[in-house]
């Protein structure tokens, strides 16, 4: 709990580097991060602008044990929109659909924004 703890504090104040190292030494001491600890840590990625980074993140959460939710899905969609990446944005919504996870206001404002930026309304 207290890794988790302070891998949510890190991911609030956009302190990446210093929640992977954290993630890392979970790893160390083979303990399991949660769907909560990676969603933290894809967030502050997100508030980073490292959307390269909440990506690989993302799609490597399939080997483990923790499943993205809705919370995972729209920091990895903000990342990208945060950067003009609107057809990453497109493919994370894509694949979030194809999971079966339901999208909210938070996910289509991000979406609507993202296809505003890459000035994709068609």
């Amino acid at each position: 709990i207290t890794f988790s703890a302070c891998i949510s504090a890190c991911g609030k104040i956009g302190k990446w580097t210093i929640a992977l190292q954290l993630l890392q030494q979970m790893g160390e001491e083979r303990l399991d991060a949660t769907t909560i600890t990676l969603s933290s840590i894809i967030s502050a990625f997100e508030k980073a602008g490292e959307w390269e980074m909440a990506l690989q993140l993302l799609w490597s959460m399939g080997g483990a044990r923790a499943v993205p939710n809705v919370i995972t899905y729209n920091a990895a969609i903000s990342a990208c929109e945060k950067r003009g990446q609107w057809e990453r944005a497109l493919e994370v919504f894509a694949i979030m659909a194809e999971q079966g996870v339901e999208s909210g206001t938070v996910t289509h404002s991000a979406m609507i924004s993202a296809c505003e930026k890459g000035d994709r309304w068609a």
